[in-house]
């Protein structure tokens, strides 16, 4: 939450109340501590500020600090102790341990997955689901992260720790440690020793410093660790439907130390797994296509969202077997997989409701840029046009509405989305009039969100309740390229704008804007444009727009350009603006 820089919005120094308040909320949502221990957390006479702040996501957090050390975060009426407090009191909150070659993961923004996680002697701490958990490194007791867990200790080891275990909030070297005293990680003595069976990742045997570790974060934020080109990757047909990946003349398959798995490269392809995996449920796998082939899932849906700079090797994550991985997200209960025919499983279902679903961010994905070739021609890959679905963003006024089923705001909706939370939520609160039911009963939570300024709203009817909803949502788009992970495109989505403009003289020019937004090389269609017209054209940044180039070529050419774009490559016409003014043949 914290790994960007933040904007702070106001800073002052805490009344008496809000400290008292604060020292309340404190001892309600972390009850192990005593009193002296929210004494020395929250004292009575020393300086306390309260800083109000907007994050990168988009989400406002009051920090509260001692002195220069923020000590606290409030987020949905919910507080949080930071790491200095932990460090004050490290036994605050109930704490699992991980690799301290993990840290860097974490502070990356990742979440804790289970198997990166070290049990103790006696096992798993008691934790119960969504929770207050710390995270510490093997060998120091010092946390280095707060988050919510994700299941209960004992539903960790039911699935056989796979999967995430924590949702992680805050970390040390994030923005909000940067703004306190930035103290060192502590050493704090532990009774906890490596488990039979595994190494530690460390240097030398020594912890890893913060100087070396800010170095690693530089120098790997850009790169990956021992990932696989996707296209030296192939499906083992003698697995079956299973789909596990292999390399390509590569007989190592798994990557050890001393003949003992790295679990720090598991736990990487682990989270790149889940990540894959929630991505393309939440964008690609749609309603239509279940009952989906597991292998399918994989090679036609997961592989796609994986990040250009990486590959999904299951070879090298801890489940080693695609049906092992899916068993566990069943387990979790985000999707139910059975065996339609003998030998070959299916998912049959998806659990668009599950928290975690719900509060997946789908990663930036950077827009395809497709080269257009000359279909003439008959060279190179021919240009295809994306799927456009047309997409509502949750705004601040429909925020607490959308809270209810766990949709932040900036989530994006497509209409049938938003159609059918509407409906749920109008059946859940026994909203419709029992007199007419073509007419709904305007709760005040409705009435809030909807109504216009010194509007009286009382009833509505369903049609009336999702116009309402989605005027009030802002738009945006999904551009769903052949064989790529869906972008998201905020605002209204602006088409291909062709214009002809008169130069000195009785010259015109012909200029096309807006080729990108829809993955088409300005320059390569500007190429194939002049060997079309035999005239010539430039590429220049668009004058008088925030962003993008323009195209331009001599001479009125809208109607070869509209020919190229709509017949040839298959735009749709509604997303080509001014081929109506092409210029007419000459009978």
């Amino acid at each position: 939450m914290f790994q960007k820089p933040f904007r702070v919005k106001s800073k002052t120094v805490i009344r008496g109340s809000d400290r008292r308040k604060l020292r309340a909320d404190v001892g309600k949502a972390l009850p192990s501590l005593t009193e002296d221990q929210l004494q020395e957390l929250v004292p009575t006479k020393e300086d306390m500020s309260t800083m109000k702040i907007y994050t990168h996501s988009g989400r406002n957090v009051t920090v509260y600090c001692l002195g220069n050390n923020p000590v606290f975060f409030e987020m949905d009426k919910n507080v949080f102790p930071t790491v200095y407090s932990l460090w004050r009191v490290p036994d605050m909150l109930p704490c699992l341990t991980t690799w301290p070659d993990v840290l860097k993961n974490l502070c990356g923004g990742a979440d804790l997955m289970l198997p990166g996680v070290i049990p103790g002697e006696e096992g798993l701490p008691v934790i119960e689901k969504n929770s207050l958990c710390a995270v510490s490194l093997l060998g120091n007791r010092a946390p280095i992260a707060v988050g919510r867990t994700t299941m209960s200790s004992s539903q960790m080891q039911e699935c056989g720790m796979k999967g995430k275990g924590v949702t992680v909030l805050h970390t040390y070297l994030d923005q909000l440690w940067e703004h306190g005293d930035q103290t060192p990680l502590p050493t704090m003595a532990t009774q906890q020793s490596c488990p039979e069976g595994h190494v530690p990742d460390l240097d030398s045997g020594d912890a890893t410093s913060e100087e070396q570790l800010q170095g690693q974060l530089a120098a790997e934020a850009s790169s990956t660790t021992d990932t696989v080109p996707i296209e030296k990757l192939v499906l083992n047909d003698d697995l079956g439907d299973e789909g596990d990946l292999e390399k390509v003349n590569d007989l190592d398959t798994e990557t050890t130390v001393g003949g003992v798995k790295d679990d720090g490269n598991e736990y990487q392809m682990d989270s790149l797994l889940y990540q894959c995996f929630l991505h393309a449920l939440k964008t690609n796998v749609k309603k239509i296509d279940l009952p989906l082939l597991t292998s399918k899932l994989l090679r036609g849906h997961m592989q796609i969202c994986c990040p250009t700079e990486k590959s999904l090797d299951l070879k090298k994550s801890s489940y080693k077997k695609l049906s092992k991985f899916l068993q566990a997200m069943q387990t979790q209960g985000l999707i139910q997989v059975k065996e339609l025919s003998k030998g070959v499983e299916s998912v049959v279902e998806v659990n668009r409701g599950h928290e975690e679903l719900k509060s997946f961010e789908v990663p930036d994905v950077e827009l395809p840029a497709v080269e257009v070739n000359d279909p003439g021609t008959g060279a190179g890959p021919t240009y295809q046009p994306p799927e456009v679905v047309e997409m509502f963003s949750v705004t601040g006024n429909l925020a607490p509405l959308f809270r209810t089923a766990g949709i932040r705001k900036g989530h994006a909706l497509s209409g049938q989305e938003v159609r059918e939370f509407l409906t749920q939520y109008v059946k859940e609160n026994e909203l419709v009039d029992p007199n007419n039911k073509r007419f709904i009963v305007v709760d005040p939570l409705l009435c809030d969100a909807l109504r216009q300024k010194g509007e009286n709203l009382t009833h509505l009817t369903w049609e009336d309740l999702f116009t309402r909803c989605c005027d009030k949502m802002s738009p945006c788009a999904q551009l769903i390229f052949p064989g790529q992970p869906p972008v998201l495109k905020k605002g209204k989505l602006e088409p291909v704008d062709v214009q002809v403009q008169q130069r000195s003289g009785n010259k015109k020019v012909t200029l096309i804007y807006n080729l990108e937004g829809f993955g088409i090389r300005p320059d390569t269609f500007a190429h194939l444009l002049q060997l079309r017209v035999q005239a010539s054209t430039a590429v220049n940044p668009a004058p008088n727009r925030k962003a993008g180039v323009q195209v331009m070529v001599q001479g009125n050419q809208v109607q070869t350009v509209a020919k190229l774009l709509i017949d040839e490559m298959k735009l749709p016409k509604k997303f080509v603006q001014g081929v109506e003014k092409a210029a007419k043949k000459k009978r």
